[in-house]
């Protein structure tokens, strides 16, 4: 990075930042300092909902997963826009007509106080645990540019956040959130242009189209039945629509990006706009992957994207030798691209087929190599992290675009990191402050000063908790699948309690605190023992849940207190 790139990356994020927090110095109002500003209008709280939602890791492991494995990611979304639907017509009525901070306070009104903590302690620890891996995604990025120690810079990402999102809560959420999609827009489109650009000539976006669709990288969906599969149509529409009811209608992160608009109307058509844009978004990002893919079979590339993991054993013969066979294996793939490419041209079927399925192989066998490249590195060091699908833009940003664009993609990954983290952080001082805190020790109506001091420190003390968990745990997965395979395990069952509490009256809090609890116990031993795609986790914590508050509700004596 040189002084153009550095002025870029610290004006955006320095800058954003410092604007969020002297905008909301003054703010002095509990209600505000939680819900933000009340006169939000459809088009804040729609791009508040979706930065919330799109953190570092979306522009990080992304593409590194459209690289690797395709577009069919794009699946995982599938059952977004039904379950957005959902939550406009049944969740966010129900919290504006009871006034609620947090979607928590709805569980204690429809129950009793267990439930209600059981829902917010739930809430705490996934997202409290996902905080720490929002943080660490950045810390990847900047540390691998600079060089500096990853820990320098989990704690200065945190810190910056940690700043504004202290002094003004939800409002300085909102109002940085805008700003920051803008500069994440604004990256984007920068690094899709300069690809298309550096593209071999007379290849263009069709023909690349063309050879990563032939090599497997364009199936956007797939319908096999096979539980073991990750990603098909039915995760992302049975699965998928489970993950994002839960996550929107039930994770305080989302339900407090929508709950204090102007309106009903306001708040619904936000929702509505994610609805609408959240899928090609998606796509796009991942087929930005796809394109890398090609791009790299004509460019030069290491054999494995994480350069500072592989330097580290480079000098073994063995290493080295497994660099040489790549350089190999890739000069043979290009000449194979190149020659279907004519032989599509041809018209010739027989010989489109030959050069196709020799295209194949080449490609398979450039696979091959790298998967004994990650094995190799295994052996020498089983700790070594050998996934560097996270590192594939990251190595793109810093060899392809020019200056200047540099500082703008890091900044692109900061603020993404900033934007999700600070409603993670908002999110969590919230439910700590009013679902614990004022259990315990009721907050003064008439101190308003001394309320939001307290919402303030809640919210530091899990800034810090997030950074420390950063600095201390490892991530081993591709990030964008570690953060839904932990969303996947708590938030099946805390949408059942919901699902309950809306639709099932006559349940009652003992039979549903002690179901979900079964059900999340049940859930965990799931994940550690079977192999199915861990989407389905969220079909049956929240099955489990709602089946078996019904059965005990048949046994236990009818509840005492009338529905909310």
């Amino acid at each position: 990075m040189n002084v153009a790139d550095w002025v870029v990356l610290l004006g955006t994020i320095v800058g954003i930042a410092a604007y969020g927090s002297w905008r909301t110095r003054h703010v002095r109002s509990l209600n505000t300092y939680l819900r933000g500003n009340a006169s939000a209008g459809w088009g804040t709280i729609g791009l508040s909902v979706m930065a919330t939602q799109a953190s570092a890791i979306t522009f990080l492991s992304i593409p590194g997963q459209g690289f690797e494995s395709g577009v069919g990611f794009v699946q995982n979304y599938f059952g977004l826009p039904l379950a957005l639907i959902v939550v406009c017509a049944v969740f966010l009525p129900m919290y504006r007509r009871l006034n609620v901070y947090t979607a928590y306070e709805f569980l204690g009104q429809r129950f009793d106080e267990k439930t209600r903590l059981l829902g917010a302690g739930l809430f705490l620890l996934q997202r409290g645990l996902a905080a720490g891996v929002t943080i660490y995604a950045p810390a990847i990025i900047i540390s691998t540019v600079l060089g500096w120690p990853l820990d320098l810079v989990i704690v200065f990402t945190g810190l910056l956040v940690i700043v504004y999102t202290v002094t003004g809560g939800s409002e300085a959420v909102a109002l940085t959130h805008k700003w920051q999609m803008a500069v994440i827009s604004a990256g984007m489109v920068t690094a899709m242009v300069v690809l298309l650009l550096r593209l071999p000539a007379g290849l263009g976006l069709t023909g690349a189209a063309w050879v990563a669709g032939a090599l497997g990288k364009l199936q956007a969906v797939d319908f096999s039945l096979d539980p073991s599969r990750r990603y098909t149509v039915w995760t992302g529409v049975f699965g998928g629509l489970f993950l994002s009811l839960s996550y929107f209608g039930t994770d305080q992160s989302q339900v407090q990006r929508y709950i204090g608009g102007a309106s009903l109307r306001e708040g619904r058509l936000g929702l509505m706009f994610n609805a609408m844009l959240k899928i090609p978004m998606q796509f796009v990002i991942l087929l930005l992957g796809a394109l890398l893919f090609v791009f790299y079979q004509f460019a030069p590339h290491p054999v494995f994207f994480n350069q500072a993991e592989w330097r580290r054993h480079a000098q073994d013969g063995r290493f080295q030798a497994i660099e040489a066979e790549h350089a190999g294996a890739v000069v043979q793939s290009q000449s194979a691209i190149r020659a279907w490419l004519q032989a599509r041209a041809s018209d010739d079927t027989a010989r489109e087929a030959s050069a196709r399925a020799a295209m194949v192989a080449a490609s398979d066998r450039t696979h091959a190599i790298r998967a004994e490249a990650k094995a190799a590195l295994v052996a020498a060091d089983p700790r070594a992290k050998a996934t560097d699908s996270d590192y594939v833009f990251i190595t793109f940003i810093l060899t392809q675009l020019p200056h200047g664009a540099v500082g703008l993609l890091v900044a692109v990954m900061f603020a993404a990191a900033l934007s999700s983290k600070a409603s993670e952080l908002s999110a969590l001082g919230t439910t700590t402050t009013i679902d614990f805190w004022r259990h315990v020790r009721p907050l003064a109506a008439a101190d308003e000063a001394r309320n939001v001091r307290v919402a303030r420190r809640f919210t530091a003390l899990w800034g810090v908790f997030a950074v420390a968990f950063a600095l201390f745990a490892g991530f081993a997965e591709n990030l964008i699948e570690a953060i839904n395979i932990l969303g996947s395990i708590f938030y099946g069952v805390l949408l059942g309690l919901f699902l309950v509490a809306f639709f099932l009256r006559r349940v009652g809090g003992s039979a549903v605190f002690i179901a979900a609890v079964t059900a999340q116990v049940l859930v965990i031993v799931m994940y550690f023992s079977l192999n199915i795609g861990y989407l389905w986790y969220n079909l049956i914590g929240c099955a489990v849940c709602i089946a078996l508050s019904v059965a005990l509700q048949a046994v236990l004596p009818p509840r005492a207190r009338a529905a909310a």
